[in-house]
């Protein structure tokens, strides 16, 4: 792309190109209606050499457009050693609405390249990540959205003269750092560098390379691939993609079959291990906080099930400026019109703490499921969506436990009926309650599929027998505490170490050599 790229004559005029450049955006902006009831969201993504006119640009094709309509992120670059978040999640964060626009000045090509040649992640980490990028951009078209890559080119000498430009006007001197300069002095390993990552992220959406030297051309380059994109788009619908056939290392269970609900602890026993494994697991909140491992707890079951009274135990003994929990209920209308995943990516911990799920992301394949709320293929996808998304956590080295609470019909319809009777408790109890348990034989079927599709190595799952609730609590807390000190003993941390050895520097996060 970069390495073959050369500066052609399209055979066009100044005046031309500024005409055919006022009539893509006049077309852009009637198209934001049109975008708005189709209900699709679009991203445009541009990256480039730093100098390359990249906010100039943005500005260029955001000028005539509603403002009620779109959004403009930019990323600036902090050390890897400042992040304390997966890489993707600020990419996820600003997601726009269906049927708004965003454009990123900078996202994950500069994420990826820059803190790789800066060494702040290993060359192990980076190959992770351009993978990372492709299911990212995947799953973005999967679930509808509308992607545009754009790569701002400029030549090396064009760069610097840039540089020295804004450097030599006090009103925008500000604007260069020793990055720029750096950039500019390492032109051929950053220009292989972002060559072979667009290479390797060409497969979902392709890129588009501007000739920057030319802001015309640029301009002119840059309204055509948008309006490329959104026409087909308007023209096709919105995407819905198939679930794929990628292989996950799956447990193949466990079951709800194999359950033994009548497993119990005695009063006495309770109160010893309960005491005894608040004290263990808050000293571990302790460690984890100073190792910097993120925790995430996932709690679904049958309503009445007790989900409620084992967080508690679970966040008792934790540090209350350490972790959140998070109650899931049904999605906002901001939640429906974003990628379903974004809400939760959106409430990541970070490193260091904890965050307990009450009810998660595997709604998705359970009462949206059953209820009709998405469709088949929508459901279906999320199975190898899901295992993704928790496959992006674990490798940056978050503990993810999975805790499915168990009873029988007849153990929820004895506590439903305490809940009307109790009036102190009847907020407990909903229509919803009764309309889910006529149901129960739908959603114990999708119980069964999601265990077996999504209790993976890196993220399984448990079965907590509830039928004696203070049995259930036990046994949560001991494997969230047996978790917790494995992970400890470990203290592996995707992202957060960085080491490279040559002849010349072993450093860690240490930027550019000495």
């Amino acid at each position: 792309m970069l390495q073959d790229f050369q500066r052609k004559n399209d055979g066009m005029n100044k005046k031309e190109r500024k005409d055919e450049i006022k009539s893509l955006r006049d077309a852009l902006v009637a198209r934001q209606q049109d975008i708005r009831e189709a209900k699709l969201p679009v991203i445009v993504l541009l990256e480039g050499w730093d100098s390359a006119g990249k906010g100039y640009l943005i500005n260029e094709l955001i000028s005539e457009m509603d403002p009620r309509f779109f959004s403009v992120a930019t990323f600036a670059r902090v050390s890897e050693s400042e992040e304390r978040y997966p890489f993707l999640k600020k990419f996820f964060d600003v997601l726009p609405e269906n049927g708004k626009f965003l454009f990123m000045d900078t996202g994950w090509m500069e994420d990826c390249v820059g803190k790789y040649l800066r060494r702040e992640i290993t060359p192990e980490e980076y190959e992770r990540r351009i993978e990372s990028c492709n299911i990212f951009e995947r799953q973005l078209r999967d679930n509808g959205y509308l992607v545009v890559k754009l790569f701002a080119h400029i030549s090396q000498k064009e760069q610097l003269r840039r540089i020295c430009e804004l450097h030599e006007n006090k009103n925008t001197e500000w604007r260069i750092t020793g990055d720029d300069l750096w950039q500019n002095q390492e032109y051929d390993r950053f220009k292989k560098a972002y060559d072979r990552f667009m290479e390797a992220t060409d497969k979902v959406w392709p890129w588009t390379v501007l000739d920057a030297e030319s802001g015309t051309r640029a301009r002119l380059d840059a309204f055509r691939a948008i309006s490329k994109v959104v026409e087909k788009g308007l023209e096709k619908g919105r995407y819905v993609g198939k679930a794929t056939d990628k292989k996950f290392p799956l447990l193949g269970g466990p079951s709800q079959k194999d359950a033994d609900l009548t497993a119990t602890i005695s009063d006495e026993e309770y109160k010893a291990e309960l005491k005894r494994l608040q004290d263990k697991l808050a000293k571990l909140h302790n460690k984890i906080y100073r190792k910097r491992i993120p925790v995430v707890l996932c709690y679904e079951g049958w309503d009445a099930a007790g989900k409620g009274g084992n967080i508690r135990r679970i966040a008792y003994p934790l540090d209350p400026r350490g972790f959140d929990v998070i109650p899931v209920a049904s999605p906002t209308p901001g939640e429906l019109a974003r990628h379903y995943l974004w809400r939760f990516w959106t409430k990541l911990p970070r490193s260091g703490h904890v965050t307990i799920f009450d009810r998660t992301w595997y709604g998705r394949v359970m009462v949206e499921r059953i209820e009709g709320f998405c469709s088949e293929d929508d459901w279906k996808r999320a199975y190898g969506e899901i295992n993704e998304f928790e496959k992006e956590l674990t490798d940056w080295g978050t503990v993810v436990l999975k805790f499915w609470i168990h009873i029988d019909p007849d153990t929820q319809l004895e506590r439903f009926q305490a809940r009307q009777n109790t009036p102190e408790k009847q907020w407990k109890i909903t229509d919803e309650d009764w309309r889910n348990r006529e149901k129960w034989p739908q959603y114990e079927e999708a119980v069964e599929d999601m265990l077996r599709q999504t209790s993976t190595e890196y993220a399984p799952w448990y079965i907590i027998e509830s039928v004696d609730k203070k049995y259930a609590r036990i046994r949560t807390l001991q494997i969230v505490t047996d978790a917790l000190e494995r992970a400890v003993k470990e203290n592996v941390v995707r992202g957060m170490k960085c080491t490279w050895t040559n002849s010349k520097q072993t450093s860690k996060s240490s930027g550019k050599k000495k």
